[in-house]
């Protein structure tokens, strides 16, 4: 049995290609802007605290300006039967800027640069195009393509995928393989409770997505830590499942917000006193409204994680450490 709980982070970083069918840009300007400050104030107090977080990074920010993104793009392209949930629809249609410095909601170039600089800190993909792996109309070989554009994007930041997040949560086993085949260890799947099984990003039904906001404020759902013995392990896939979704800063929900990071902190510790792992994942532009409630909520976590490391030596890991630990002390035992 491991001998310390493990602290897990992932981020799935994506900036306006996490939404740009929804989200008008116009209107979400401030958002993104904050957004990237934000993700400095993040790294600061991730590296003041000793924290490794993985980035599930969307390859489509992997460049500096539209010559490269262009010259990056995938040979074969998802056929969507909603065609407006195509990235490729987005940049046909609505046009992306020229470089990072005219356009810093599609390019985030110099911000990954700066993620690679801090200690613990590993960018995974997110896919090349936010690529929905559960929608009608895509196939194996259009998302084999899209793994393999996001590897060549990530080659000029000298990155090289061990860890994969699969958008909007929608994950696929039948993909297992080809992540396998170009190199990813270990993938995020989602907890066991029903209204996390996701097959589609539109048309989810109310009582559904109700299930998982109250999840995050009460207890109606299954225990979220577990032995790291216990993960499986298909095609050579490391499969980690998620504990939680730290949910933003809502001003309207009051005593709510405090609720939630108090129950985050109850499930830390009890991971941390049965030594077993506990997976918290965000969106950084989740902290783009409000970014300094939401900051002060990180840093009430990332504290208690340190108390948790002095107490009990609950370890920070990013998912490709876990991926190291699991292969290489625990599936030997």
């Amino acid at each position: 049995m491991h001998k310390t709980g493990i602290f897990v982070i992932s981020l799935d970083f994506e900036l306006h290609w996490g939404g740009f069918e929804k989200w008008p840009l116009d209107l979400y300007v401030d958002y993104f802007l904050n957004t990237r400050k934000v993700i400095l104030e993040m790294l600061d107090i991730f590296q003041s605290n000793n924290i490794h977080a993985t980035w599930a990074t969307v390859g489509l920010l992997m460049h500096k300006n539209k010559a490269e993104l262009l010259n990056n793009l995938p040979t074969i392209k998802p056929t969507y039967a909603l065609s407006y949930l195509s990235a490729y629809d987005y940049i046909e249609k609505t046009g992306i800027g020229d470089s990072e410095e005219m356009d810093p909601f599609h390019y985030a170039f110099s911000l990954i640069q700066q993620i690679k600089k801090i200690k613990g800190q590993e960018i995974g993909t997110h896919t090349f195009s936010h690529y929905y792996c559960n929608e009608m109309g895509q196939q194996p070989n259009q998302f084999h393509s899209d793994i393999m554009a996001a590897k060549v994007a990530a080659k000029s930041l000298n990155v090289y995928f061990e860890s994969l997040v699969f958008p909007r949560n929608q994950y696929n086993p039948e993909y297992l393989k080809i992540c396998a085949e170009e190199g990813i260890k270990i993938v995020r799947t989602n907890p066991l409770d029903w209204w996390w099984q996701i097959d589609s990003a539109h048309n989810e039904s109310k009582w559904k997505r109700l299930n998982r906001g109250m999840d995050a404020y009460f207890s109606i759902g299954g225990k979220t830590s577990y032995k790291i013995e216990s993960l499986k392990q298909t095609m050579g896939v490391i499969l980690l499942p998620a504990s939680r979704l730290l949910r933003p800063y809502n001003p309207k929900e009051l005593f709510l917000n405090n609720l939630k990071i108090k129950r985050i902190k109850k499930e830390m510790s009890l991971a941390a006193l049965n030594k077993e792992v506990y997976h918290l994942w965000w969106h950084p532009h989740n902290f783009g409204h409000f970014p300094k409630n939401n900051l002060d909520g990180l840093v009430e976590i990332v504290e208690h994680a340190k108390t948790l490391s002095d107490e009990y030596g609950m370890k920070s890991l990013n998912m490709g450490e876990i991926a190291y630990l699991f292969n290489n002390e625990i599936s030997e035992n």
